[in-house]
């Protein structure tokens, strides 16, 4: 970890508690407010919160100060961020103000957020984990004008942005989260282990409770991955269904999305309803219209959504690596099985087997060369005050070769080539055959381990502290993602080492609402959740939890 992040974080945490006067508030007429009280915010949630704001329980600015009191504590063992919001208590100043005259300004008033550093908040750098978009490690501030169609979107729901968490370089890794920027992220459940990535401060901020929720980016297993490393629910969202504009793209032309990682259901689902639906910032979003539930996505919980649904098991006809399952992954995927029976579902073993599913999965052809086209667009829609707007207006503000001087391909549109004609053939061959297994075996989902095996060691090879392999054991990521199908992670138990088991939910297109209410109805029968419990112990590397849940 980089000890110069670690003193400008928390230098930015001081000076957000300085310009939000945390030792002193006053009200609007000059009269000192009652002592603030002390509020456990360790797995709050949005609808505790909103319970608390009509009690008068506290002010979100003294929530704010007690989010910012508890990482300014842990954050530089655990560094979940890259930069703070200065602007933090002055907002939930604000949504005080506006509490008291009219009432919540949408379903997250006030509740305290944390956004991955690939997406942009208007006058904040966006370094997307590089060194190089950066002034604090050497390179040249990326500064966007506006915010991100997602960041408007919980602003105008009443969200607290509370920071921007550490993602690897380009949200290029899916194990571990490790940036030149702000170096390696820790996994609060055990901080021997790696925390997923390439969400992984997102989820170690969700996790500590350094926020309430926070947002995540999937190109390839970046939600699911750290939800499950990190015993947390999170939502790979259908491709379109959430807007990418102000993101710092991988392949925003066909796989990446936005969605929430969360330590409940609800959250997840209150989340979503905030930020999917069409927008003219982001055309592909306009696939998502009549996808979008009429009555949201919260409307559709219930503890009793299992009954009577079908779902297909993982076996080899699904994919060949992290097959079979670990021994321990497979005693706790057949409990888990166990209770979805229980909860009234069937379950049909390895639907997949014998239909060509891997075969055809293994014929992928190349990706189309979208990545420099997409970060063109991006770097365009910057706004007239940021430093550059384009790879090569970096390297001349730089005096140096954009990441190394990495080849960089035609900027063409993807769907203009005939490697995305082949894309594009090859994915709807893939899809018509993962929707024919569905209907074949009247299937509404899947039900999988998200990974095969339990966490990797977050160090690999003592021997070799710098290899870093991209091997978290993940199941259905970078197929789902290839699809364009969405996820839903929810926990369900632990190893013995104390690290989380989580289940995955995955169904067709367009169906968020019903992966949700799975999800919800098992967590509600096993409320396998349990808090990890935060160390300032730089000797320390197991598991940071007391018990298992079912014990």
């Amino acid at each position: 970890m980089s000890s110069g992040r670690v003193s400008h974080v928390a230098t930015a945490i001081t000076l957000v508690c300085i310009t939000g006067s945390c030792a002193s508030l006053r009200g609007s007429a000059g009269r000192p407010l009652a002592p603030a009280p002390v509020i456990d915010v360790v797995e709050l949630t949005a609808d505790r919160i909103q319970a608390d704001y009509a009690r008068r329980a506290y002010t979100a600015v003294q929530l704010t100060q007690a989010f910012l009191h508890r990482i300014s504590r842990y954050e530089d063992y655990y560094n979940a961020f890259i930069s703070m919001n200065p602007d933090a208590l002055a907002i939930a100043a604000d949504l005080d103000r506006a509490y008291a005259r009219t009432g919540p300004v949408g379903p997250l008033h006030g509740v305290p957020i944390v956004i991955k550093d690939n997406m942009d908040y208007g006058g904040l750098v966006t370094t997307a984990g590089y060194a190089g978009f950066s002034s604090a490690t050497g390179g040249i501030d990326m500064v966007p004008d506006d915010d991100a169609a997602v960041v408007t979107r919980l602003k105008e729901a009443g969200a607290i942005i509370l920071g921007k968490t550490n993602l690897p370089d380009f949200a290029g890794h899916g194990t571990r989260t490790e940036s030149t920027v702000a170096g390696v992220t820790r996994n609060p459940t055990h901080v021997g282990k790696a925390p997923g990535g390439s969400s992984g401060g997102t989820a170690t901020a969700v996790n500590a409770s350094f926020a309430v929720l926070g947002l995540g980016t999937e190109t390839g297993g970046s939600i699911e991955n750290p939800s499950a490393a990190q015993g947390l629910v999170g939502v790979k969202p259908t491709f379109g269904l959430v807007p990418m504009e102000g993101v710092v793209p991988i392949d925003a032309t066909y796989r990446d999305v936005v969605g929430p990682i969360a330590r409940t259901v609800r959250d997840a689902a209150i989340t979503l309803d905030v930020l999917a639906g069409p927008t003219t910032e982001d055309l592909a979003t306009f696939a998502a219209v009549g996808h979008v539930p009429a009555q949201g996505y919260l409307a559709g919980l219930t503890a009793t959504t299992l009954q009577g649904k079908r779902f297909g098991l993982v076996g080899p006809g699904w994919r060949d690596t992290f097959l079979p399952l670990a021994p321990e992954t497979e005693a706790l995927y057949g409990r888990a099985i166990a209770t979805l029976n229980a909860r009234g579902a069937v379950v049909v073993e390895d639907p997949f087997n014998g239909t060509g599913f891997v075969e055809l999965y293994k014929k992928r052809p190349r990706v189309p060369t979208q990545g420099d086209h997409d970060l063109y667009v991006y770097l365009q829609g910057l706004g007239e005050q940021a430093a550059f707007h384009s790879i090569e207006e970096w390297e001349a503000l730089a005096g140096r070769p954009f990441r190394g001087g990495r080849e960089r391909q035609p900027i063409a549109r993807p769907s203009a080539t005939e490697d995305g004609d082949a894309f594009q053939a090859w994915r709807k061959e893939l899809r018509d055959l993962f929707r024919s297994v569905l209907k074949e075996h009247g299937l509404d989902g899947l039900f999988f381990p998200q990974a095969g095996a339990p966490l990797r060691n977050l160090v690999e090879d003592p021997a070799r502290p710098d290899f870093n392999p991209n091997n978290h054991p993940e199941l259905p990521s970078n197929i789902v993602n290839d699809l364009g199908v969405p996820v839903v992670t929810v926990p369900y138990a632990y190893y013995d080492d104390g690290t989380p088991f989580v289940i995955a939910f995955i169904g067709d297109l367009w169906s968020e609402t019903e992966l949700l209410g799975y999800a919800y109805d098992l967590e509600q029968a096993t409320r396998a959740r349990v808090a990890p419990r935060l160390t300032l112990d730089a000797d320390a590397a197991g598991p940071a939890r007391d018990t298992h849940p079912w014990e």
